[in-house]
């Protein structure tokens, strides 16, 4: 009998704290960063909620906020990600504005394959109620 009751009360702990740390983050698709140095050809998001299997993909843009043209991307996991980084395909200049915004992998012929281009359906941006989900950051 005790082992019951200790399994079973193991089992709703584990229960709890899961459900805790999902509503810390309260399940919200959502990208952070920092502004960054990317001399080194790289730049991070330090954390990305993913609803699904995905990209993560960095965008040059200014002051207008419109995403212009991929400058690197990385793949995501459904769920929490932390310190997602993607390699620069090039030079970006300190100054200049970077969109690291949530692609999906829908919509594509090959799974796990990135084959998003300006403007295409294929894993295309995430939107919630019709926004992009996305932050933007300043190269150093």
């Amino acid at each position: 009998m005790k082992t019951r009751i200790a399994t079973a009360s193991t089992l709703f702990a584990a229960v709890l704290f899961a459900s805790q740390a999902f509503a810390m983050s309260d399940g919200k698709l959502a990208v952070m960063g920092d502004d960054q140095d990317v001399s080194g050809g790289t730049v991070t998001a330090s954390s990305i909620t993913a609803g699904a299997n995905g990209w993560m993909v960095v965008h040059r843009t200014d002051a207008d906020m419109k995403p212009g043209p991929v400058v690197g991307y990385a793949p995501l996991k459904a769920g929490a990600n932390s310190d997602v980084t993607a390699i620069l395909t090039e030079p970006v200049k300190s100054g200049e504005m970077l969109m690291l915004m949530l692609h999906g992998e829908e919509g594509g012929s090959q799974t796990g394959v990135f084959e998003y281009t300006l403007g295409a359906k294929e894993d295309g941006p995430v939107r919630v109620d019709d926004k992009l989900v996305m932050t933007v950051i300043t190269a150093k």
